[in-house]
């Protein structure tokens, strides 16, 4: 009777091949971490609320940590941390997790929670550990470019009033978000969508020099994107930034060319609006549009009366929304919100949140002066613009409380990659 043997040669045995192609995409996100960030960025840019992939961000968030922590081990590297910006991170988070613990369990409270300090901590402690070569921040380049052209096609699209273009559908479903009758993109909110777009194109323009044709076409068409948005802090944030951006760089010729697409895209928008009665009117009712900022002002007036009852100690998630709806009677709004991110800090944390806020900022902005002296290229620009693009942010923050994670992920990110260059040069 023979007996057949068993070989275990690596070119003749199936089991090997299934292993192999068991194994290859983690080969691949440990190899290629920074692909595996810029695709979990993507995945929060398209984070449909209130559908049934709602928690697809959540899943996207939690492999990367993984990956990158497992690659971390492997390495023996170790992990960073900035007292200046680890450290009030690490406290707002700290409060927030607190605050949500002392109530009975609510999804959109560890939502909110997670949008706004747990994923913006992680993901800038990440992006140290990841962007620190030019391969890696080639990735984050294209993704810059490819998010840029998608949101100001949309945008435009949507100023056109070509819907059928405009992908996801789900951006036209009325019933979801905020502002159906304004480009708000995916994230479903006209101020989170225009202040990406601002800030996208401030990074095209300093990371992606090999893309100048590109870049210069995309900016052709920002300003039309931008307006498409009726938001009036995103229109005052984006021309005022658009012609700082030329000097800062110190470039003539980008100097002539932001000032030049500003007005030639205003003019442009113009020229639309006259020609179209619908359009017209459109854009002239929001700039003259009052009953917006009336509501807006009554939740600040309750949000501070609020805040002074509480200075130090600050309000549950849960009573403190429900107690702002309380004062906001006679105004019939789908929900209540502070609406300013300043003034929610105080309404949730105390004055103790917002000086915590104050210090995290402070420290971002000391990031434009601290690189090292031999630092050039893309991250020698990113470095000039990154005050211009804390400035886009922290402008618009006035109009809106910043729970949108790709907004602050975005900031975040960039945040990790200039840090991440001064620890190398360490």
């Amino acid at each position: 009777m023979s007996s057949r043997v068993l070989t275990w040669d690596r070119d003749d045995n199936p089991l090997w091949g299934a292993a192999g192609l068991l194994f290859r995409p983690l080969h691949l996100a440990l190899a290629f971490p920074s692909i595996l960030y810029v695709a979990a960025m993507t995945v929060f840019l398209f984070r449909p609320p209130d559908l049934f992939s709602f928690y697809a961000d959540r899943i996207a968030f939690g492999i990367l940590v993984f990956f990158v922590a497992l690659r971390t081990l492997a390495l023996r590297d170790k992990i960073p941390f900035f007292p200046g910006l680890s450290l009030p991170m690490l406290s707002l988070m700290a409060l927030a997790v607190f605050r949500a613990l002392q109530e009975p369990f609510d999804a959109q409270t560890w939502s909110l929670v997670a949008s706004k300090f747990v994923v913006p901590f992680a993901l800038f402690h990440i992006a140290v550990l990841v962007f620190r070569g030019a391969s890696q921040r080639r990735h984050f380049e294209v993704f810059v470019v490819l998010a840029l052209a998608y949101l100001v096609f949309i945008a435009i699209a949507f100023l056109a009033d070509a819907r059928s273009l405009i992908f996801p559908r789900f951006i036209l479903d009325e019933s979801l978000g905020f502002h159906p009758d304004r480009a708000r993109g995916p994230f479903l909110q006209a101020v989170a969508n225009g202040v990406s777009l601002n800030i996208l194109g401030i990074l095209a323009s300093a990371l992606a020099p090999a893309r100048k044709i590109v870049v210069k076409l995309l900016w052709l068409a920002l300003p039309l994107a931008v307006l498409a948005t009726m938001t009036r802090a995103v229109w005052i944030s984006f021309a005022v930034s658009s012609i700082v951006l030329g000097f800062r760089l110190v470039e003539h010729r980008l100097q002539t060319v932001c000032v030049l697409l500003v007005v030639a895209g205003l003019l442009a928008g113009m020229t639309i609006g006259f020609s179209d009665h619908s359009l017209k009117t459109a854009l002239w009712d929001r700039t003259a549009e009052r009953g917006p900022v009336e509501a807006r002002l009554a939740v600040y007036d309750a949000g501070w009366a609020m805040f002074q009852e509480r200075p130090f100690t600050g309000w549950l998630a849960g009573g403190m929304y429900a107690e702002l709806a309380r004062r906001m009677e006679g105004y019939h709004l789908r929900t209540f919100y502070v609406h300013n991110t300043y003034l929610a800090l105080l309404v949730e944390f105390g004055a103790p949140g917002l000086a915590l806020y104050g210090i995290l900022f402070f420290n971002l902005f000391r990031l434009s002066w601290r690189g090292p002296p031999a630092e050039s290229g893309g991250l020698a620009s990113l470095r000039k613009v990154w005050p211009i693009v804390l400035g886009v942010y922290l402008f618009n923050a006035f109009s809106v409380d910043m729970a949108y994670q790709f907004v602050i992920g975005l900031v975040f990110t960039v945040a990790g990659m200039l840090c991440a260059s001064e620890e190398a040069a360490a």
